[in-house]
């Protein structure tokens, strides 16, 4: 009989809405259950791409006895956390200061009152390399819980207490100027593997927001070490087994140092991000590579993440079945000598083994490959590696296929908005600027209600019930405001500034600058979180400083403008200490110390040719964090392009900082040359 969770719309959830565990959702309810039952609340947080929350539901939550006494002994709440990534975090901080890690699934015993006493994450049935057994584990929780209550009590209590003292006092000190983020570069240097591209050992991360970082430092200041640990991160990763060699995109993160093996779950989040900054790199360099894998990504973005409603799914398991009915991680990407040699022949899969680099013994698990490109380019000619793809990409489509999450979280939906907003418009490729236009159309349509107060998620056309956080603020104005530079139509940057006064005006500290999670007026839990560092996309607070900053350059506003020099507050801090866990917080401040440059192209009419010209020339220019408003000279859509007429007759641009403008020219050519570095 399904639980309460059957009435959910989180596919995390919804997988769980048969176990045998009397699951509740995230609710005051579920609490005051607690409360009513003299009984501990079990938390459990997870999301549906997880690979070890599958394991852990199939272990432990599917089985009766182990459900029973769950459900005697606790009120069990399950939490999806890319739907409350608020929960997520204040639980998680707990967890990591407790253990000194973390991750998912999470596993946290609280009080009725919401208080953390234990902490975990997976944990095994059966006792395991000196971890205890989930049921060893509830049934220590239970007698402490039952027998030594007052204990508990205290140490839940001193839990909370230090909590609230990790408040984050770097809001209102200056933004990073140029020591800072020369010294932000020097330590990105120390880390940086120069072997295989990348920072640190592993597993492997995508640094994307630090490739940003890299390649606006570059064009600010020529520094041809951050360009090429831009460069050479990228080429390292596309070349790797973490990028999907045959349709595009990239796995979450790779378990090697070397970007063989991947952890095979895709996120949307990863794939827009990596998306836009390969895109910025071919911009950057003019590198082939960096073209294809962006459009590459952008077409799996389209094709196999885009919703029947216009939006973008979540994510697509690591997980799939093998042909025998067991879900095995990595099965619809892996093949071994033998499978090429079913589809291509042995001739061909001689030749398919050596350029994807698949072996006997194999890079992965029982003899199974991860294909990569250990070769250079030209080992084979282009005609024959199309063909032996379209073949291999045609029999692992008769595969079983990953799950797709398929909720369309705000947040990410406005990372995919801006990433095939300028892909789209750098490769003339139209098709990619109408997808993002029809999921910045869902967002406002389905996300958006009358005050612009924006909702989490969304599933199946159906608005979900959780408010939307920092990021999903800042994000979608990022995307809108991409949208409103590519296509010329003010109105994006009309809904960019609905969603960034409130930011101002209820995430904002009215006194430091600094930035929370959540608003002034979200439910209260434990703590109020608030985090500056990226984590696998920009931190809410970063992202925002630089939405905020984008925003002023586009309309002149002083109250935007001074938000987000104070949050780069954060950054002076920060930036030289862990500049890999605030890049792009170091790729805004690289914005804010060039202007940003503004750029306000007008002609007769969208459609004239040299009207074209100059937007696309203004688009590509380097210059960091440069805005781009585009229109008719009596458009009021955007208020750069005022008293900027047409020069003669003709189509202009005007490169200005602060609404300053340089003299105008009708030339592209001169055009490129102001907006290069």
């Amino acid at each position: 009989m399904p639980n309460r969770l059957a009435h959910e719309t989180s596919p995390y959830l919804l997988q769980h809405a048969d176990n045998p565990v009397d699951w509740w959702p995230w609710s005051d309810e579920a609490f005051e259950e607690a409360r009513e039952r003299g009984v501990p609340v079990l938390l459990s947080v997870g999301y549906s791409s997880c690979h070890w929350c599958h394991v852990m539901a199939h272990e432990s939550f599917e089985d009766d006895t182990t459900a029973a006494y769950q459900n005697e002994h606790f009120v069990n709440v399950k939490v999806d956390r890319e739907e409350r990534p608020d929960v997520d975090a204040v639980y998680m901080e707990a967890v990591q200061a407790a253990t000194g890690q973390g991750g998912w699934p999470m596993t946290v015993f609280l009080t009725p009152d919401a208080e953390p006493f234990y902490f975990g994450t997976y944990f095994p049935p059966a006792p395991r390399h000196g971890m205890p057994s989930f049921r060893q584990v509830l049934e220590g929780v239970h007698h402490a819980w039952t027998d030594r209550r007052d204990e508990v009590a205290e140490v839940a209590g001193k839990i909370v207490r230090d909590l609230a003292q990790r408040e984050i006092s770097y809001g209102g000190a200056q933004a990073p100027g140029e020591e800072e983020l020369a010294q932000a570069l020097l330590g990105l240097t120390r880390e940086y593997d120069p072997q295989r591209g990348g920072f640190g050992g592993a597993p492997k991360f995508p640094p994307s927001m630090v490739i940003e970082f890299l390649l606006r430092h570059h064009a600010r200041t020529g520094a041809e070490g951050a360009l090429q640990m831009a460069r050479d991160t990228c080429e390292r990763m596309a070349r790797g087994g973490i990028y999907d060699q045959l349709g595009g995109g990239f796995a979450r993160y790779s378990v090697d140092r070397d970007w063989v093996v991947p952890h095979f779950e895709k996120m949307l989040y990863d794939n827009a991000l990596l998306c836009r900054a390969y895109a910025h790199l071919w911009r950057s360099t003019g590198s082939e590579l960096a073209r294809r894998v962006a459009l590459e990504t952008a077409d799996f973005l389209v094709r196999d993440m885009r919703t029947a409603e216009g939006g973008f799914a979540s994510a697509l398991d690591a997980d799939s079945d093998d042909g025998t009915g067991k879900h095995v991680e990595g099965a619809y990407y892996v093949w071994t000598p033998e499978q090429l040699a079913d589809v291509l022949g042995p001739e061909d899969a001689e030749l398919a083994a050596r350029y994807f680099g698949v072996t006997e013994e194999g890079t992965f698990e029982e003899g199974a490959s991860v294909l990569q490109l250990p070769q250079q380019d030209g080992f084979l000619d282009a005609g024959k590696v199309e063909s032996i793809k379209r073949r291999l990409r045609e029999a692992r489509e008769t595969r079983p296929a990953p799950g797709r999450d398929d909720k369309v979280v705000a947040a990410w939906n406005g990372l995919a908005v801006a990433a095939l907003a300028e892909t789209g418009a750098y490769f003339d490729r139209p098709d990619l600027v109408d997808a993002a236009v029809a999921a910045a159309d869902l967002l406002v349509r389905l996300h958006l209600d009358d005050r612009a107060r924006l909702t989490r998620t969304s599933k199946d056309g159906h608005a979900g019930a959780n408010a939307g956080v920092l990021e999903d603020y800042a994000d979608v104005a990022e995307g809108f405001l991409a949208l409103a530079s590519v296509t010329g139509e003010g109105v994006w940057l009309e809904f960019a500034g609905l969603l960034l006064d409130h930011v101002v005006t209820r995430f904002t500290d009215s006194e430091s600058g600094a930035l929370y999670d959540t608003a002034a007026d979200a439910e209260q839990l434990i703590r109020r979180p608030q985090d500056p560092t990226d984590n696998a996309a920009p931190s809410g607070w970063t992202a925002a400083a630089g939405a905020l900053l984008g925003y002023a350059a586009q309309t002149g506003s002083e109250t935007h403008r001074t938000a987000a020099e104070r949050a780069l507050g954060v950054v002076k801090a920060l930036g030289p200490r862990v500049p890999r866990f605030i890049g792009w917080g170091l790729a805004v401040a690289e914005a804010l110390l060039d202007g940003p440059r503004e750029v306000a192209v007008v002609g007769p009419a969208l459609d004239d040719p040299a009207t074209r010209s100059l937007h696309r020339t203004a688009l590509l220019g380097t210059a960091p964090g440069a805005v781009v408003a585009y229109g008719t000279p009596d458009s009021d859509e955007f208020p750069l392009l005022a008293e900027r007429p047409l020069v003669g007759g003709e189509p202009a641009a005007y490169v200005c900082r602060n609404f300053t403008c340089d003299a105008p020219t009708t030339d592209a050519e001169r055009l490129r040359a102001a907006l290069t570095g």
